[in-house]
């Protein structure tokens, strides 16, 4: 089979790897043509996926996959096409569907008759079926669900680890119709492979939801739960501070029960899902107050952990305070809607000089987003960890000469390394 992904992000690579390396013949297609150049030389655009370096070296080496930057080409040749395009929105979720379109428009004009075509961007519901069928269909000239399939899958895999999440989550799809929907299941039995999961209601593989909408919500749903099940986490946590508990006790206590899971409490998780999904579907239905409830609650966690540090500290007017992280979670280069943001604009509105580390990000790239950058060894008097980075689990005092507070918004540094410093962690009695 002959399959096209258009965006060569850090969702669409790994899933044009993983297509080639079930033995399809793969097309990359992207706008930017210095990562078209990187995938055709079969080096990986971004770093910290596990195991893309190699598989794409391997597959770019067998001409399994090939890279493009003429969609419309590509889709031509094709008999199956995955969407991965960015759907960016704005803080309130209201979506931009610029690149989408402009991406539509280029498969319309290349799409042919018995060609499946694939959206794995989140979307909010209703999209696949109201916007783009009628979009493909009025651009190719061909009847969706009669001339070619269409369906939504929704990608349900984090960045760093998706060869992994690929076979561990069943794959959801959903058509516009019933034959566009069994096809989509076709194909995804095809491309992937999935681990044995006894634990799942029915066996792991391509689960049909029976329509596109289904699907969308599914993924909006899941984004959704997560982020009000951290909000939960959160004002458990602002409660223990004031009342003399430990919260992380608590929860732990609480997730012994099988029906329970709450996420640990902390600065609020950026990335394209946590703080943007629920926003989406906010779009969908504005009457969910839980749910703005909750994205309410997270939103406001990065100034609360400068007004607790600011109790803890002392008045942060003068001082010289370090984030430790500036990418939205550990070991992922990515800082979108990363909690460093508000942070960052919290302590300088409290009067404090800020710079921020990462071990991610160079100096130079810290600087675009508007950073002075932090080394070890420079004289500090405070230090949040924003960002659950895996080499900040042994940091000790000695790498912040004059240091006298630390506040942990992730809770991943070690207590004992820290003797003779004022240590709090997020959810812990104040």
């Amino acid at each position: 089979m002959k399959i096209t992904v258009v965006a060569m992000g850090k969702i669409g690579l790994p899933l044009a790897v993983q297509f080639a390396r079930k033995g399809h013949t793969v097309i990359g297609a992207d706008v930017n043509e210095t990562t078209v150049a990187q995938v055709n030389a079969g080096i990986e655009p971004f770093p910290g996926e596990a195991h893309l370096d190699q598989f794409l070296a391997e597959v770019v080496a067998a001409g399994s996959l090939v890279a493009t930057t003429d969609t419309t080409s590509a889709v031509a040749q094709s008999d199956a096409v995955v969407v991965v395009v960015p759907l960016f929105v704005d803080a309130e979720g209201v979506p931009d569907f610029g690149w989408m379109d402009a991406a539509t428009q280029a498969i319309g004009e290349g799409l042919k008759v018995g060609t499946l075509v694939s959206y794995e961007t989140t979307l909010p519901v209703g999209t696949t079926r109201d916007r783009f069928a009628p979009m493909l269909e009025k651009i190719s000239g061909l009847k969706a669900g009669v001339d070619f399939h269409l369906v939504f899958s929704p990608e349900r895999v984090f960045t760093g680890r998706v060869f992994a999440d690929l076979r561990k989550y069943p794959k959801l799809v959903g058509g516009i119709d019933a034959a566009s929907g069994a096809r989509g299941v076709k194909f995804y039995e095809d491309v992937l492979d999935f681990d044995d999961r006894p634990d799942l209601a029915q066996g792991n593989g391509v689960w049909d939801l029976g329509s596109s909408e289904a699907s969308e919500l599914a993924k909006l749903a899941e984004t959704t739960y997560r982020d009000v099940n951290i909000a939960l986490a959160n004002q458990f946590a602002l409660f223990s501070e004031t009342h003399g508990i430990d919260v992380q006790k608590v929860i732990d206590a609480s997730n012994s029960q099988p029906f329970s899971h709450i996420h640990r409490p902390g600065i609020a998780v950026g990335g394209h899902c946590i703080p943007i999904y629920p926003r989406m579907y906010l779009w969908n239905d504005p009457s969910a107050t839980v749910v703005s409830a909750a994205r309410s609650a997270n939103a406001a966690m990065p100034a609360h952990v400068v007004n607790t540090l600011a109790k803890i500290h002392g008045d942060l007017k003068g001082q010289r305070v370090v984030v430790l992280g500036a990418a939205y979670r550990g070991g992922v280069k990515e800082t979108a809607f990363s909690g460093v943001f508000p942070t960052v604009k919290a302590l300088k509105d409290a009067g404090a000089t800020v710079t921020v580390h990462d071990p991610m990000y160079t100096d130079a790239e810290l600087a675009h987003y508007g950073f002075d950058s932090y080394h070890y060894g420079q004289a500090t008097d405070a230090v949040i960890v924003q960002a659950d980075h895996s080499e900040y689990r042994e940091l000790d005092s000695s790498k912040f000469p004059g240091v006298r507070t630390i506040l942990d918004g992730r809770g991943v540094t070690t207590e004992g390394n820290w003797s003779g410093v004022r240590y709090h962690v997020v959810g812990r009695a104040l």
